[in-house]
């Protein structure tokens, strides 16, 4: 649906809202699946969370294509319906997670974080070290 849209829109918006909606609708399935292969639950909710955000991106984004002519109305009304069920599906998904709290015996019921990289800097040079 959203490819559909990026290639029904005019030349001028090729790398605006074409690009804009391919990297939007595309993120939804990236971050799930990255969320997906976290182990801590707290990260799983943090990438579904994201999903979140460019989901509505991408309704976002029918939206104002209809607003400004390149998109007809019930183009936006079944965008409007699959990214209400996508939320639905994906507010299960977000409980089921949370009552799993899968990691918390190991790492703890909060987020963890892993160390900030150290970098060595030679004095002298300024250059990054070994």
């Amino acid at each position: 649906m959203s490819y559909a849209l990026a290639r029904k829109l005019p030349p001028e918006e090729r790398y605006n809202m074409a690009d804009q909606i391919k990297r939007s609708s595309t993120s939804v399935t990236n971050n799930i699946a990255e969320g997906y292969g976290r182990f801590h639950f707290a990260d799983k909710l943090r990438f579904l969370f994201i999903a979140r955000g460019s989901l509505d991106e991408t309704l976002n984004i029918f939206i104002t294509a209809h607003v400004v002519g390149y998109c007809e109305k019930d183009k936006v009304d079944d965008a409007r319906q699959l990214v209400h069920s996508i939320h639905r599906g994906m507010n299960g998904y977000v409980n089921y997670i949370r009552k799993q709290r899968q990691g918390a015996d190991v790492f703890g019921p909060t987020a963890f974080r892993e160390d900030a990289p150290v970098y060595l800097v030679d004095q002298e040079t300024g250059r990054l070290g070994d």
